[in-house]
């Protein structure tokens, strides 16, 4: 790979609300990878991204919420920003634009480009909401779709079909703050006449030439990416506002502009370069030359987005960077389709979500099991699906029969055979040599197709060795030979830790934290992938093996399937759960119990360490109702106990057993009670 220099941004995640898994398979996972995939390279770049703080859906969650936006964006950053820590996801700068510096960025760069000329002041008509005497933005407005009369469409974006609206093309329209029609009034604002630039960007899109000059390899460019922009500039594209009627966001830097704000696609995208400026001020670097040219090459801009994102990232923003001058145009726009869950869309709305930074704090140890279902699921070039079921079989099937079987069998044989020492190597046969030929050749398929962005099918390529080291040990049977062919048993183990080696180098791009596990039981420091490997001296010693992956049981996806049954149209409470028999409830043990105990888990917010007594036993509960009960609240509180559970580890700690709690439609728990004050041991049936 020849040595570059990249600018690497993922779209700056809007900090309204959490992020769910649809989001990190379509954006941040992808640009983690490949940014990895850089640094093994030894290649030059930064990683960037931020929370987008400003917009019209910011303040309409303030508003119902009854608290300032500020504080909608500081709650759901610092959530965002650790979550994303928590997934080891390793941009170079998390940054913000509610920041002073990013304020400072844009309206800097508005200003030159108005000096420039490149705006158009123009009066149109906009919506405006008498009682509330302002202004609506899109987001403020709701109507029924033309498009599939789905009732409540918003006035930028109908969520139903997810057609492109603009207020007006709305039925029946609505002011989300009075509930009333609005009114049609006269406002000034400032447009990007983007029909001006139909010709170059025709030019740099479908052949990736600027001015008479090469910029990009168009091959390596998506091809739904090209179509999305040529299908908006072959309809003719039109002059578009960028500013807005607001009271939160960058203000407008202009005289008589009181009121205005930028437009949230014009500051959001200047959110890359006010967090380039953050990060180089911090680490004494010049933030111009991650925007502009190097000494030795042209500096490569690439930004990882979802599908909705690409008319913002390769033609407007584009449109902004060269009408300022002195900065880089887009090397590459990977843009992802989108990411269903359980057969519907992803929707924050009806809470139909994985939440990444739940998963998390039930799973901690399963980071890059989720990563490494994910990516094998990517939606590089359409949608696709997450279910519960299917990834027990990735992790099960693959993850733990595969890879974990392949490399536990390696270091448990060496220690068994050679006491942990890696063993001669006698002279290879052809199914060695062979091996060798395939592990080099996988490797630059790996390589080439990282290069040209498709993660996923480099995914299963990095799988493939492990395929390879699984079927080498079945075919060779070191346990047989170690008695019928002693000598050739060395080979056969140095062989399989060379691949195993391979393995762990291969997946750093993608499962760091086995790749990281596995080189513990190497005992060796990680390898780059810039320069081949040396081969293990003899006698060099391994680690003992662990387990690299837990199998997934059928009850947590059971679980998890559970928690995932959206409320119904006509009440905010879950549908009825499918009817069991009889005998299936009998074999529940439901009981009163009486905490004895109670205290906070460490390093956990939402667990209770019950000590309840049953009756028959006394017995350790993990719950999580720290947020709705103190310690001191349960303490002598008679509870109602699902008794024979399966024992759980959670945290550490070994549950034995269930709290049942009602919980009402905005998430509130209460304990059950007895009206006749019965305490510790009543089955209850």
């Amino acid at each position: 790979m020849q040595k570059s220099s990249y600018t690497v941004t993922a779209a700056l995640p809007y900090a309204n609300g959490p992020l769910h898994l649809g989001h990190i398979a379509g954006v941040y996972l992808p640009a983690d990878i490949f940014v990895r995939f850089l640094r093994l390279m030894e290649q030059d770049v930064l990683f960037i991204c931020g929370s987008d703080e400003h917009g019209a859906a910011i303040t309409l969650r303030a508003k119902k919420e009854g608290i300032s936006p500020q504080e909608i964006v500081d709650k759901y950053h610092h959530l965002i920003e650790k979550t994303f820590a928590d997934f080891g996801i390793g941009f170079d700068v998390y940054h913000r634009t509610s920041d002073p510096l990013h304020h400072k960025t844009s309206s800097d760069f508005f200003k030159v480009l108005h000096e420039k000329g490149v705006f158009t002041q123009e009066v149109s008509n906009q919506f405006y909401d008498q009682d509330f005497e302002q202004f609506l933005a899109d987001r403020y407005i709701t109507g029924t779709c033309p498009k599939c009369q789905f009732e409540g469409a918003y006035g930028d974006q109908c969520e139903r079909c997810g057609t492109d609206l603009s207020p007006s093309d709305l039925i029946n329209p609505l002011s989300t703050l009075s509930g009333k029609t609005p009114q049609l009034k006269e406002t000034s604002h400032w447009f990007l006449p983007m029909n001006e630039h139909e010709t170059w960007l025709t030019e740099w899109i479908q052949k990736g030439i600027l001015e008479g000059v090469p910029q990009h390899d168009v091959s390596a460019w998506k091809n739904q990416v090209i179509g999305q922009c040529m299908s908006w500039i072959n309809a003719g594209l039109k002059p578009r506002a960028m500013t807005r009627d607001l009271d939160w966001g960058v203000p407008v830097p202009l005289p008589n502009a009181e009121g205005k704000v930028l437009y949230v696609w014009l500051d959001a995208p200047i959110g890359y370069i006010s967090a380039t400026k953050a990060w180089a001020e911090k680490n004494g670097k010049d933030w111009k030359s991650y925007w502009g040219k190097t000494e030795a090459s042209e500096r490569k801009l690439v930004h990882f987005i979802g599908k909705d994102n690409i008319v913002f990232h390769a033609i407007i923003f584009p449109i902004l960077l060269k009408a300022h001058g002195n900065f880089i145009l887009p090397d590459n726009v990977p843009a992802y389709e989108f990411l269903n869950l359980e057969g519907d869309k992803f929707s924050t709305s009806r809470n139909w979500a994985v939440w990444l930074h739940e998963y998390l704090a039930e799973y901690p140890s399963k980071v890059d099991e989720l990563k490494y279902v994910l990516t094998s699921i990517a939606p590089e070039n359409k949608d696709a699906e997450f279910t519960w079921a299917d990834y027990q079989v990735r992790i099960n099937s693959e993850l733990a029969d595969i890879l974990g079987n392949f490399v536990n069998r390696t270091v448990v044989l060496t220690h068994k055979y050679y006491e942990g020492q890696v063993p001669p190597c006698g002279p290879l046969m052809p199914v060695e040599e062979a091996l060798q030929k395939k592990l080099r050749e996988i490797e630059l398929r790996i390589i080439a197709l990282l290069t040209d962005y498709k993660i996923r099918e480099a995914q299963q390529e990095m799988m493939g060795i492990a395929r390879l080291g699984n079927k080498y040990l079945a075919d060779e049977e070191p346990w047989k030979k170690i008695k019928t062919d002693p000598s050739r048993v060395p080979t056969i183990l140095y062989t399989s830790i060379h691949i195993t080696r391979e393995l762990a180098r291969m997946a750093q791009a993608f499962l760091p934290n086995t790749a990281a596990k596995i080189y513990h039981m190497l005992n060796l420091p990680n390898d780059s992938w810039s320069q081949p490997v040396e081969s293990l001296p003899v006698g060099h010693v391994l680690n003992p093996a662990v387990i690299l992956f837990e199998k997934i049981t059928d009850e947590v996806v059971a679980y998890e399937k559970a928690k995932l049954i959206p409320p119904s149209p006509q009440s905010p409470y879950p549908m009825m759960k499918d009817l069991i028999p009889f005998d299936d409830f009998v074999k529940m043990d439901i009981r009163l119990g009486t905490v004895k105990q109670a205290q906070k888990m460490e390093n956990a917010d939402k667990l209770l360490l019950l000590t309840v007594d049953t009756g028959i036993d006394e017995r350790t509960i993990v719950s999580g109702i720290a947020q709705h009960y103190t310690p001191e609240e349960m303490v002598n509180k008679t509870v109602v106990v699902l008794m024979n559970l399966a024992p759980r580890k959670i945290r550490g700690v070994e549950s034995n057993g269930m709290l049942l709690m009602a919980e009402d439609h905005e998430g509130k728990l209460s304990a059950l009670v007895s009206d006749k004050g019965f305490e510790a041991g009543p089955t209850i049936g």
